[in-house]
């Protein structure tokens, strides 16, 4: 049973993906949150097998998300998925060695079936 982790200040994007998991893989368990600080507080307590994170989110962005899991050696795989198009973000992430994939917003179907396998 895998654990996902759903981070984006964006409720409904949340309950889309969050949606589409359970129909794909419904033995997953998501965790999503709006909120980046909770969800860094909760990676050790869930321990996902996945993290899908959003860039630009107030009080925490993306960057500092990865610059504090770097900071403490969390080795969790991120997945991004951003509605940035920005060709300097996606080389920023590739400084980032949990960093697996850089996906623009919205993710189909068979992008997220990409990653979750």
């Amino acid at each position: 049973m895998k654990k996902i982790v759903l981070v984006d200040d964006m409720e409904i994007s949340n309950f889309i993906i969050s949606t589409m998991i359970e129909n794909i893989y419904p033995g997953y368990v998501v965790h999503d949150f709006t909120n980046p600080v909770q969800a860094f507080s909760s990676l050790n307590i869930i321990e996902p097998d996945a993290i899908l994170l959003d860039l630009n989110m107030p009080e925490m962005d993306g960057w500092a998300f990865l610059d504090s899991m770097q900071s403490r050696n969390m080795s969790y795989q991120v997945h991004i998925l951003t509605s940035s198009t920005s060709e300097l973000d996606r080389r920023r992430s590739l400084t980032y060695s949990n960093v697996i994939s850089y996906q623009s917003k919205p993710l189909d179907e068979k992008e997220l079936v990409k990653i979750l396998q």
